[in-house]
């Protein structure tokens, strides 16, 4: 190839693998690896999905706002608060669901995948705004006690029970293929039993007269989504900053990478999320002269595809003697 030859007299053999694309606009050879292993796109048919649980999520918060309010129920206006960020994170989703297939564009070369981590990062921050709303009104409710509601708030939040576990229902058969899909629905879940602590206030407060256990389950009810949402605002900002994708060991893939036939060193190993679902991956092997047989990148990408879920890998190849970078004295990455 007058790749190959010019880039021997250049001191460098640039070849790259691509698990998704055929030949750059460079004319460089690329590896197919047919196929996504470890990722997964968020299905069309799950455009519905996301319809009816924010028509049903925003209408409960509509309907437990007002009852909460009425009932004079702290447990229920927290609740609200939550549902209300769920609707928020669910639009979120559903946008970045359909940025992250738009096609590439001179401007963004990676399309507009990324928009999956601006909207996990938006969701985190919105929810800890909200959660910090519901302990303020919860410490006064305490400090300035008030009767509640008790059939009330069982009833209203019993029908939050029904509304979150449908949600999560439509999303059930895509939980297991599709982390986004999942996320959406392990919230749903987690919804449901928000609820059910709620309706369990209410049960104890008919029984008791305990009126300060509404404030209490609101407390407890903000420390389960800061619990739930530090995570996702961890993992989001990590993502944003390019780190290395939760579930990926990159000392795994490097000692993979520099164990495969012909390579005496590695450097310039990079790991990033291009979304929250598709890991890319760009590496400098340095191999023994002519010793990478034809099928060596294809194969290396298929394998970190199925390895690793590393869907997008760009690997060049430089020639030993050629470079400075061997191992194992180690290169820098």
């Amino acid at each position: 190839m007058d790749d190959h030859r010019q880039g021997e007299r250049q001191g460098h053999q640039h070849d790259h693998a691509h698990s998704d694309h055929g030949h750059d606009q460079a004319g460089h050879s690329h590896a197919h690896a047919y196929g996504h292993g470890g990722h997964a796109h968020t299905p069309k048919n799950f455009g519905p999905a996301f319809a009816i649980g924010i028509a049903l999520n925003l209408g409960f918060v509509g309907v437990e706002a007002f009852y909460g309010w009425l009932s004079n129920s702290m447990a229920l206006v927290a609740d609200a608060g939550h549902n209300l960020s769920d609707v928020l994170g669910l639009v979120a989703a559903w946008i970045a669901a359909v940025l992250v297939k738009r096609a590439p564009s001179a401007r963004f070369t990676y399309g507009l995948r990324g928009s999956s981590i601006l909207a996990a990062l938006f969701n985190a921050v919105v929810l800890l705004v909200a959660t910090g709303g519901i302990i303020v009104e919860a410490v006064q409710r305490f400090l300035e006690p008030a009767p509640v509601a008790g059939t009330t708030v069982m009833v209203v939040a019993g029908i939050g029970i029904g509304i979150n576990g449908f949600t999560a229902w439509l999303f059930a058969n895509g939980a297991k293929g599709d982390i986004n899909i999942r996320g959406a629905y392990l919230h749903m879940v987690a919804d449901a039993a928000v609820s059910a602590g709620v309706v369990l206030a209410g049960l104890v407060i008919l029984a008791t007269g305990f009126d300060w256990l509404d404030p209490l389950v609101s407390l407890v009810i903000a420390a389960l989504i800061i619990a739930a949402t530090w995570g996702l605002l961890r993992d989001s900002v990590a993502m944003s900053l390019a780190a290395v994708p939760p579930g990926i060991d990159p000392e795994a893939v490097r000692a993979y990478l520099a164990a495969r036939p012909g390579v005496r060193g590695l450097h310039d190993l990079h790991i990033w999320p291009m979304s929250t679902t598709e890991p890319a991956l760009t590496a400098h092997l340095v191999v023994a002269g002519e010793a990478n047989h034809p099928h060596f990148l294809k194969e290396t990408a298929d394998e970190l595809r199925v390895r690793f879920g590393i869907g997008h890998a760009t690997l060049q190849i430089e020639i030993e003697g050629q470079t400075a970078c061997t191992l194992p004295k180690g290169c820098a990455a």
